[in-house]
């Protein structure tokens, strides 16, 4: 009987221990391992998708910031503010509230 070409080279690769245990290794951290390629791959996406939180959450944090700013030092600014937000009014005024749909 004539082995495959395939099995003949498997064959003569187990003969070899300190190949066959190199591929035994190799096996073992790529698939088997608990910090194996899927789960780091997993994890750099995980970082990636945080960098880019964080950048979004910086600039967030330095906008309130300012507008913190604006509210403390002026009165017109935060009375602007409250009527925006919380639809505060003087007792002669009447608030229209426009709601846009997307």
């Amino acid at each position: 009987m004539n082995k495959p070409v395939i099995l003949k080279a498997f064959l003569k690769t187990i003969k070899n221990k300190y190949l066959f245990a190199f591929l035994v290794f190799s096996v073992w951290m790529i698939f088997l391992d608990d910090n194996n390629i899927l789960f780091l791959r997993q994890n750099l996406n995980k970082v990636k998708r945080y960098r880019i939180e964080s950048v979004y959450y910086k600039d967030k944090i330095q906008k309130d910031n300012e507008r913190l700013e604006e509210l403390k030092t002026s009165s017109k600014n935060l009375e602007k503010f409250a009527r925006e937000q919380f639809f505060m009014k003087k007792k002669n005024e009447d608030i229209f509230v426009i709601i846009e749909k997307k």
